[in-house]
């Protein structure tokens, strides 16, 4: 086991970051078409083909999933992305002759005040990006300054590109997280981070609470200079080695976003735009809600320890 979405399996993951403007892409590549859901909690979400998978559509299944730095500018990655797919004849295609339309949902965070040269002027590098991201694709995560996450902040810390895995009743769960989130990971004056209940073998440092700890309102936050409207968010997927239908996969997605809330306080702010997919890429049964239920819980539980291992491996 890798600790990360890869112990899931169906799974390729691709990575690639410009360090001129400081910003990355991830991409998350099912070997097969994978059922997928989206669930959004931030106020300020950015995000590209969500729509086509709300309850009554006609879409079900994914090709790839796409996250990116860049805000507004970093939805481009998924053109990059889905040109690369439809030069493969990878999507759906409605006859011969007509190009494969790949479905690449997608979802940006907000990283262009982090000091990066974005004088891009016509050309912001994130189409390339994203077919950079594709050509790296492997089974492999770096975590940390990586990707999507590569130049994201988290609260007055730096962020980061984190995946976790854990195993429930025989299935497994993973999640990968771009951690760019307007509040804190860390307790108010402590260097203990909020999801240290979860933590397994001190994957994010092995740090506890004082005996004596009580909660004072946080002084180490963005929140202390974020005055303009703006965007940061947190972006990732979780991916499930069962067959879950769309509908069980929207729960998983709600679920998941809890773990944000875990590792994050506060989280789900105005100014953030919390997008989690969820991701069915295997064949395991998952036979009853109380099943159902684990498996969520065990989502949330990635979601936290992957966005605090991202925001770990960043400081490193």
């Amino acid at each position: 086991m890798k600790n990360t979405i890869l112990d899931v399996g169906g799974l390729h993951i691709g990575q690639a970051h410009d360090a001129r403007v400081k910003t990355g892409v991830t991409v998350i590549l099912p070997d097969a078409p994978a059922t997928c859901a989206v669930d959004i909690r931030g106020g300020g979400p950015g995000t590209r083909e969500t729509d086509t998978l709300a309850d009554g559509g006609l879409i079900e299944q994914v090709h790839a999933i796409c996250l990116s730095g860049g805000s507004v500018y970093g939805l481009a990655a998924a053109d990059g992305v889905c040109a690369w797919l439809g030069n493969k004849g990878i999507g759906y295609s409605a006859r011969e002759g007509i190009p494969p339309s790949p479905i690449v949902p997608s979802a940006i965070l907000f990283d262009n005040a982090n000091g990066g040269d974005k004088e891009w002027a016509l050309e912001p590098p994130f189409r390339a990006l994203g077919i950079q991201a594709c050509e790296a694709a492997s089974l492999d995560i770096k975590l940390g300054a990586a990707g999507a996450g590569f130049g994201a902040t988290a609260g007055l810390y730096l962020g980061g590109l984190g995946s976790a895995s854990e195993t429930v009743n025989g299935v497994t769960v993973g999640a990968i997280i771009a951690a760019n989130p307007v509040g804190s990971p860390y307790m108010p004056g402590t260097d203990c981070p909020w999801a240290w209940p979860y933590e397994q073998n001190s994957e994010f440092g092995g740090k506890r609470p004082p005996a004596d700890y009580t909660y004072a309102d946080a002084q180490d936050t963005k929140l202390t200079f974020l005055k303009a409207a703006g965007q940061s968010t947190v972006i990732g997927a979780v991916a499930i080695d069962a067959a879950l239908t769309q509908k069980q996969l929207k729960r998983i997605a709600m679920m998941a976003q809890d773990g944000i809330a875990m590792a994050v306080q506060p989280s789900h702010t105005p100014l953030d735009g919390d997008t989690i997919f969820a991701l069915s890429t295997g064949k395991k049964t998952c036979g009853s809600p109380v099943e159902l239920a684990e498996i969520g819980a065990a989502a949330a539980r990635c979601v936290a320890r992957a966005l605090m291992r991202g925001v770990y491996q960043a400081s490193k």
